[in-house]
């Protein structure tokens, strides 16, 4: 890989973290209101190096050791930072079934946002799916996985398991997230639980919200390296709005629409490439830029417009 193409894959990774983290960086800040200075200092400093080095550190060389167990843990952690020819052959070897694995879990993410999830309403698709055909989620879910794994099994009955595994990481993590979410609204309403406590929650939470941008960022890269720098520099972006431009961030309400596009877009490139396909190393970098810029623009074009509406409001007569 030149260095050309490794500025590019990071540049991707750290937007990818990014964007998919936006959630998070929601839930961080309305719990870390309810928190002292000195808790809130010591989550967003020492809490940033756990976020970086321990879960988007580890988690990758767990999916790694995951995908090709007779490495062992130790042969996996040597072999992600090995330039040894015979142990990248290896990893290259499974690397379908890492793909299969981690583009279904994508692409159930965004299945369950289109159909199920409250979200602001860019499009008329987006509504109409959400308010006509949301029962229809977990068809949908089931169809795409009897489909993949009926595809994948004709190339691998592996790679049909790794998809198998994704959809089980999927519906596994989406349930803690539920759970999440009704925890968060007892934290920022009342809760008596001690600033420790918090802490210890919100890094549970974190590592649960990055398994979507580690799982993304395989779709740019196998180098565990490069992830463990682009996801730990976009952890450090999410944390920093956390604390200083979490308010600007809500009023770009397409923002989270631009990232789950940008994970169905991963989703089918990995499950692509877990059949076959060749896809360049720079589209999903591409794909993912033109994607948030797009729901960016149409975040700045809302805002602008509501704008105007309320200055018009104002010069009306009361």
């Amino acid at each position: 890989m030149t260095f050309s193409e490794i500025i590019v894959v990071v540049l991707g990774l750290v937007l990818f973290e990014t964007i998919s983290s936006i959630d998070n960086a929601v839930v961080n800040a309305d719990v870390l209101a309810t928190m002292s200075q000195k808790a809130r200092r010591w989550f967003l400093t020492y809490g940033l190096i756990i976020a970086v080095f321990v879960v988007r550190g580890l988690m990758p060389l767990l999916i790694v050791y995951l995908s090709n167990p007779a490495l062992g843990l130790g042969g996996a952690v040597t072999a992600t930072f090995s330039s040894n020819p015979s142990v990248r052959r290896a990893i290259e070897a499974q690397k379908p079934i890492l793909l299969a694995g981690g583009g279904m879990y994508l692409v159930l993410l965004f299945l369950h946002w289109i159909f199920i999830e409250m979200k602001e309403y860019a499009f008329f698709l987006e509504r109409h799916v959400h308010q006509r055909f949301s029962v229809w989620f977990y068809a949908s879910a089931s169809i795409v996985l009897l489909v993949t794994v009926w595809l994948t099994m004709r190339h691998n009955p592996m790679i049909a398991f790794g998809t198998v595994v994704g959809s089980t990481a999927f519906f596994i993590t989406n349930g803690f997230k539920k759970n999440a979410e009704e925890k968060e609204r007892q934290l920022t309403h009342g809760s008596h639980l001690s600033d420790v406590s918090k802490i210890l929650y919100l890094e549970v939470l974190d590592a649960a919200f990055s398994i979507d941008g580690v799982l993304g960022a395989f779709a740019f890269t196998l180098s565990v390296p490069l992830i463990l720098l682009g996801n730990g520099l976009g952890a450090y972006v999410v944390r920093s709005f956390t604390v200083r431009g979490i308010k600007t961030v809500k009023k770009y309400c397409y923002l989270k629409n631009g990232a789950m596009y940008s994970v169905a877009s991963l989703g089918v490139i990995m499950l692509a490439e877990s059949l076959g396909a060749r896809i360049p190393a720079w589209l999903p970098t591409v794909i993912t830029f033109a994607v948030v810029g797009l729901f960016l623009w149409l975040s700045a074009h809302k805002l602008k417009i509501d704008g105007k509406a309320l200055e018009s409001a104002k010069k009306i007569p009361g």
